[in-house]
């Protein structure tokens, strides 16, 4: 198992006074909280910061644990109990509740902080799993379901079907109830939080809620101005090119970007694309207007 520090985890001083602690952890349960953070992993931290807190708020097992850390653990280190501990024993630790402990706390105070008491185990929620899963800019833009292969702890393979909410972006995470770890005892499954990450399209790319396109045209399309079609993620629209445009100018397109409470805009960017002069008529055509623009210099 795993050694955790929990000053480290507090992000407190190991001389840190029972005020010090108190603050660091309200201020970590507030942004981890997981009915208020949408963070990956945000449960994870909320639940090291609730086990970091029960053992440094109580002077007891404050002292206890203050010595194994002694032995010169790091945070993720490999740790066994010194020899002859016994989870609990002797130090009079109460009921810590219906806290979810980690296998690291529980080798040193007994399940719950019970003292290691004996008979039933009490019934646990199992753990959270996390996992990340892929979808398309178009699954992302208009929502839907997705099937996902997950692997379980025994080896075998389920299929599970996520439906993904219109205009999710990359780093949310999808919570499905039930779909964790198996609970201990009885207990309930724990969940299992997806993060999504959108793959690259090759035509558009994201900007926040807002898609950006890169459209080629003509030189005489940028110079005369013209209406020409552009693809949108709900499909192709007109688009008018004002006379004079050159490029890397960008025209938008309101609200044709991701969906949401403030969708956003898709940002048209202009690629102007000077064709092939192969034939001798097209060579002359680009002669004539080379001698109408004599004086232009396009690098000054």
């Amino acid at each position: 198992m795993e050694f955790k520090d929990y000053y480290d985890i507090l992000g407190v001083k190991p001389d840190a006074s029972e005020a010090e602690i108190k603050t660091a952890y309200r201020k970590l349960a507030r942004k981890y909280h997981p009915d208020k953070s949408k963070e990956a992993g945000a449960e994870e931290k909320f639940k090291a910061a609730n086990e970091a807190n029960e053992v440094l708020k109580d002077a007891e097992k404050r002292r206890a644990y203050d010595q194994v850390r002694a032995g010169g653990y790091r945070q993720g280190e490999q740790f066994r109990p010194p020899p002859g501990w016994q989870p609990g024993h002797g130090q009079g630790f109460g009921d810590a509740g219906d806290g979810d402990f980690s296998d690291f706390f529980e080798s040193l105070f007994g399940r719950g902080g019970g003292g290691g008491h004996r008979g039933q185990p009490r019934a646990r929620r199992g753990r959270d799993s996390q996992a990340q899963v892929q979808i398309d800019l178009k699954t992302a833009f208009d929502g839907g379901k997705t099937r996902l292969m997950m692997q379980d702890p025994s080896g075998g393979e389920r299929v599970l079907e996520v439906k993904i909410p219109a205009g999710i972006q990359s780093g949310q995470v999808i919570r499905l109830s039930g779909q964790g770890q198996p609970g201990m005892a009885g207990g309930p499954h724990g969940d299992l939080l997806l993060e999504i990450n959108i793959r690259d399209d090759p035509r558009f790319r994201l900007d926040g809620r807002n898609v950006v396109h890169v459209l080629p045209i003509a030189p005489w399309e940028a110079a005369l101005g013209a209406t020409v079609p552009v693809p949108t993620l709900a499909g192709t629209v007109d688009l008018r090119i004002p006379a004079g445009s050159q490029s890397g100018r960008k025209l938008r397109l309101k609200g044709r970007g991701m969906p949401g409470a403030h969708p956003g805009d898709q940002l048209v960017e202009l690629s102007i694309r000077a064709p092939l002069a192969e034939s001798d008529k097209q060579k002359a055509a680009y002669e004539s207007l080379h001698k109408a623009f004599a004086d232009y210099d396009p690098r000054s």
